[in-house]
């Protein structure tokens, strides 16, 4: 049980941030016109953290920490990615949110794909926190640790897109997404920076 507990809290602390992953997510539940068509973008979400959360604990941590090329080539591809995805979601209009504007499911799949596994930030964390973390366990406590990690993940991003579709019922202008995607912008460049002085 303990294991258990100790893998929900470390998945929330990593999840929690807003990151350019929580963001997508969430804007997909704002700006599709029905709660179910936000669904691709959480499972993928939630399947590609699942993916890296599994691949952590069963050892790709040591393989990662211990080549730095390795961890540069992910920081980089990540930086140019995070300034690209900036900008998207500044030139977005949310203030239209009829059928016309909503991501169609292969794009939501390609952009939830790109946002979780060409994301440095989450990756780092993943492998850095979470594999780490579960070095302590093994056998039945490892698995019930990463049962864990991958239940709080697959709730999260259910969540968030039920937080979108709120907000959007509350804000039928737009206005309002509007300053939350120009502020999610800004934060995710502010990412890009922040990793980018890492390498310099």
């Amino acid at each position: 049980m303990e294991a258990f507990l100790h893998g929900m809290i470390l998945a929330f602390g990593l999840i929690l941030p807003l990151g350019v992953q929580n963001v997508f997510v969430f804007s997909q539940g704002a700006t599709q016109p029905q709660l179910v068509r936000a669904l691709p973008a959480s499972i993928t979400a939630s399947i590609c953290d699942t993916l890296l959360i599994l691949l952590a604990v069963f050892g790709l941590s040591i393989i990662v920490l211990q080549f730095e090329w390795l961890r540069i080539t992910l920081m980089s591809g990540g930086i140019l990615f995070l300034l690209y995805m900036g900008y998207s979601i500044w030139s977005s209009n949310p203030a239209s949110t009829d059928n016309n504007e909503a991501l169609p499911v292969k794009k939501q799949i390609l952009f939830a794909v790109s946002v979780s596994l060409l994301n440095p930030h989450a990756i780092l964390d993943t492998i850095g926190v979470i594999g780490t973390s579960a070095l302590k366990y093994s056998g039945t406590e490892q698995m019930l640790f990463t049962a864990a990690c991958v239940l709080i993940s697959w709730l999260w991003f259910f969540g968030l897109i039920i937080a979108g579709a709120s907000l959007k019922r509350l804000d039928s202008s737009g206005k309002l997404m509007n300053i939350f995607n120009k502020c999610s912008a800004i934060f995710i460049w502010a990412t890009a920076l922040y990793l980018l002085s890492g390498l310099l």
